[in-house]
């Protein structure tokens, strides 16, 4: 496993353009409501081989027909030329409902990167810097202790914090905040215990996590956590609105992300895919009914608590916009969301060589000089290294349910991928997969 793919895994064990068709094996019928479907450019056009990209494509293919994920979407944009935008299998096994280009799906993780561009927006406008201390904009953070260990009765030895976490820290999951997505680590036990992220608002979670104590000093270690969320709130701070309506005015708006909201409301529920789970018993797909211990929300209903670090849901079209703006260094169609430098600033990595992934209290990975992680971007900054056959400079995530993208400016492509599926089916890692097969096709990249 590649050391980028060792790090999704412990952050996703832990969580998790009007653009168009192309021609997918298993290719479901369109739907009334579907995305006009926009010209598809002759794959060597792109210096894409015809031919290879098809074992792309049968792949994904082949990730239905073998029971692994229901229904798939996947777009492969170069130069703004959309080279393929295919779908496979179904919306829904219950209904048969096909899968389709405008269906709306769960990104949990992926909203993460758009609630960095929101933090970045109002880093533009000089309203906070990367090294301002957490408590500037939180001041319920002002006690935090850290945990050391646990006594013979299990009871927590915490010290108090040496300082309290950056901002720049927050956005690059070093600050020490559990995540509450598991219950290994005593500390993500309790967020678990408080229902951090069932709280009824964001200020609210604030509140709940403002005595629980950090897993590490801050800036010592890296764990995947709901420091995101922490930035949700930060952002309806600063600006004085609601985290949703800023999200919508400031990026969704601008950038015609029309179906990226954090529900779906009545009219769109029906574009919803269904979300799956791996049977442990059958090995077969089956509906999820809870998440991380909780009932699956109501996504035709506004959430109690917008979740910046995994609440909204998107199409795969909607986030392709997204990816381009960012490919185009913060503007898109006229819309310029971020300076050049501040999407740049977004991908260079901020993590020290020394520092040591965790997850839930599991040791993973050091970082080092082939992959980082930015401004809340993993980063790629020697794909060979890293073991990709990807360009410099990747951007990506991904998210719960299976959904992935990556940005490669080096190339000047990006690739969304969306499923609803909880866990790796088989096994599978279909983000490494699917770079490996959309490379390996890329022969003339000098095009």
């Amino acid at each position: 496993m590649t050391p980028r793919a060792r790090l999704f895994a412990t952050a996703f064990v832990a969580f998790g353009l009007m653009v168009g068709g192309g021609q997918a094996t298993a290719k479901t019928p369109a739907s009334a409501h579907e995305t006009a479907a926009p010209r598809i450019v002759a794959p060597e056009s792109v210096g894409f081989d015809a031919a290879r990209l098809k074992k792309l494509d049968a792949y994904m293919a082949g990730t239905v027909a073998q029971g692994r994920v229901a229904g798939m979407t996947t777009l492969l944009v170069r130069h703004g030329k959309v080279v393929a935008f295919n779908t496979y299998g179904q919306k829904d096994l219950a209904t048969a409902a096909p899968m389709d280009r405008d269906a709306m799906f769960r990104i949990y993780s992926m909203s993460k990167p758009l609630t960095g561009v929101a933090m970045m927006i109002l880093f533009e406008e000089g309203k906070w810097k990367l090294d301002d201390p957490v408590t500037k904009f939180v001041p319920e953070f002002k006690d935090l202790k850290v945990m050391t260990g646990v006594d013979d009765k299990g009871n927590m030895i915490t010290v108090p914090a040496n300082r309290p976490p950056t901002m720049r820290e927050i956005m690059s999951h070093t600050a020490g905040f559990g995540y509450g997505l598991g219950d290994k680590h005593p500390v993500d036990k309790m967020f678990r215990d408080r229902r951090v992220l069932g709280a009824s608002s964001l200020q609210e979670m604030i509140n709940r996590m403002a005595d629980i104590p950090l897993m590490f000093q801050p800036g010592t270690s890296w764990s995947y956590s709901a420091s995101v969320d922490v930035q949700g709130y930060i952002v309806e701070k600063i600006s004085g609105q609601k985290f949703g309506d800023f999200l919508q005015q400031r990026v969704f708006g601008p950038l015609k992300m029309n179906d990226t909201a954090f529900y779906t409301g009545p009219d769109k529920a029906s574009r919803l895919a269904k979300v799956y789970v791996i049977d442990p018993r059958t090995g077969k797909l089956a509906a999820a009914d809870n998440l991380f211990g909780g009932r699956m929300p109501d996504y035709t209903k506004p959430p109690a608590m917008e979740s910046g670090g995994g609440g909204l849901v998107s199409t795969t079209a909607d986030y392709g916009r997204f990816a381009q703006m960012i490919l185009n260094k913060g503007e898109l169609d006229g819309a310029r969301i971020l300076s050049p430098a501040a999407v740049e600033l977004m991908g260079t990595n901020v993590i020290p060589q020394s520092v040591l992934v965790t997850s839930n209290g599991t040791s993973g990975q050091y970082f080092n000089e082939a992959v980082g992680f930015g401004l809340d971007f993993a980063v790629v900054n020697d794909p060979r290294k890293a073991g990709s056959l990807g360009g410099k400079g990747e951007m990506s995530w991904g998210g719960a349910a299976g959904t992935w993208f990556w940005i490669d400016p080096t190339n000047d492509l990006y690739f969304v991928g969306m499923i609803q599926r909880f866990g790796r089916g088989g096994g599978d890692d279909l983000g490494t997969m699917a770079r490996t097969l959309t490379y390996q096709a890329l022969t003339h990249p000098e095009k």
